[in-house]
């Protein structure tokens, strides 16, 4: 089955888009309230996800690219296309999409940051993916070598800016009539509440299931809970994870080396041998390198 991307392309859904990506799309899922497990028949489809472009894209110097003398030339980075309307979707009822799909270097490095919205993209529920290839699913397995003690710093500030949000940014549209319906914006007090539960459960686990809390996000959403309710969940909340953070087993920072490796096979099996497009040094010369460092910290003793 064809990625989502290439069916919206397909039905002219998309003008102007990166035709490269057609071919180049690795991993496709379904993330927001669907991937929480709390949408219902009128949620939007926000889809994420990472391709990989060309060679000369990704190792620009292939195309000639000299640092420091050309123009800076990030190539792809990513796609983004909000509000799309596919009117044949669902049975002729219409659906919207909100569509992101970031070339894999930018997706990698996001990962490793811990961005709560791309580590999400890498846990959710099998049924969520829509389309993944070998290379998907190779960094779906390894997954949680991304974890580490700065999902904490990401998680925290992602939740306070939902706070920020629900108490500050004047509503539009769908927003505003949550807030007629329930007196405050129920849908960034859920996430405050999950992004607290998903980094306790990275803390404490070392993994993450995005659906577990999904009664108590429904609850939230339903207006069940009163803003005081959802602040004082926040504070003791935050608390709570301070000193779980203090103590977690999780590495204090991403192991680079790894995840490194891990981007480089996922090339290596996409575009075959990169031999032409990363210099090893060779074994002689990593000797000689390792001797003149032992020679080094002798002579400073």
């Amino acid at each position: 089955m064809p990625s989502t991307f290439t069916q919206l392309q397909q039905k002219g859904l998309l003008p102007g888009a990166p035709a490269f990506l057609n071919t180049a799309i690795q991993y496709e899922v379904i993330m927001g309230s669907i991937a929480y497990g709390v949408s219902n028949d009128s949620s939007d489809m926000d889809v994420y996800g990472f391709a990989i472009p060309s060679r000369d894209q990704v190792f620009p110097h292939l195309r000639g690219h000299i640092p420091g003398f050309d123009e800076p030339d990030p190539g792809f980075q990513q796609y983004q296309q909000h509000h799309i309307l596919d009117r044949d979707a669902m049975g002729g009822r219409g659906r919207e999409y909100d569509l992101t799909l970031y070339s894999i270097v930018k997706y990698f490095r996001l990962c490793m940051q811990n961005n709560p919205n791309i580590i999400d993209s890498l846990f959710v529920p099998r049924n969520c993916i829509l389309y993944s290839t070998a290379v998907g699913e190779l960094v779906r397995e390894q997954r949680l070598i991304f974890l580490h003690k700065g999902c904490w710093v990401k998680f925290k500030g992602y939740a306070y800016a939902q706070m920020h949000k629900m108490t500050t940014k004047q509503p539009q549209g769908k927003r505003q009539k949550l807030v007629t319906e329930y007196g405050y914006d129920v849908k960034f007090a859920y996430h405050v509440v999950r992004l607290l539960n998903e980094v306790e459960q990275i803390l404490m686990e070392q993994n993450l299931q995005l659906d577990r809390n999904k009664e108590q996000l429904k609850s939230i959403r339903r207006g069940e809970w009163s803003i005081e309710k959802i602040q004082t969940y926040f504070h003791k909340k935050e608390h709570e994870l301070e000193s779980l953070y203090l103590h977690s087993a999780l590495p204090e920072k991403p192991n680079e080396k790894a995840i490194r490796q891990l981007l480089l096979n996922c090339l290596e099996h996409h575009y075959g041998s990169l031999d032409q497009c990363i210099a090893q040094p060779d074994q002689a010369m990593s000797a000689l390198q390792a001797i003149r460092q032992i020679i080094d910290g002798v002579e400073r003793l």
